[in-house]
């Protein structure tokens, strides 16, 4: 869950949900892109791999992607006057502190739903399955487990 605190409160009508969202998708792209170049990394250097190729291409793809949507999520926020001044993240989840013209404010997302979001664009990026068949399938799970 993410929560958003605006050090003046008169200006909270100013920052649109339009805006947040843009905060949070440039926060879930910047993590997302630095895990599938690390990922393509280890997998180039892991010596594990038959055909590393196969799945450096793979991760690549996603990471491409993802660079591109973050240059479009850059712009966007240059157009609507937001800069984000600091990322953080701690024990809790990941905090960035932005200004939107010239206010400043914060974002905070706890580490559960931002984990579960960033797998879920993640697997969007790679061509796999959506949230719905994940969901399925962890039913399914759980439907086996209790007819054992």
């Amino acid at each position: 869950m993410a929560t958003t605190k605006i050090n003046t409160p008169d200006i909270a009508q100013d920052i649109t949900q339009e805006e947040l969202s843009l905060v949070r998708s440039y926060l879930l792209l910047t993590f997302i892109h630095k895990v599938f170049e690390r990922d393509c990394r280890v997998i180039g250097k892991s010596g594990l791999f038959k055909t590393p190729q196969l799945y450096m291409e793979l991760v690549s793809s996603g990471a491409k992607k993802t660079s591109l949507m973050l240059q479009e999520v850059k712009r966007e926020l240059a157009l609507h006057g937001l800069r984000i001044n600091t990322v953080r993240q701690d024990v809790h989840g990941v905090e960035a502190l932005y200004t939107c013209r010239e206010y400043a404010g914060e974002l905070n997302i706890l580490w559960p739903g931002f984990r579960r979001e960033m797998m879920l664009r993640m697997r969007a990026y790679l061509g796999l399955a959506t949230e719905f068949s994940i969901l399925a399938r962890e039913e399914h799970v759980e439907q086996l487990a209790l007819t054992i």
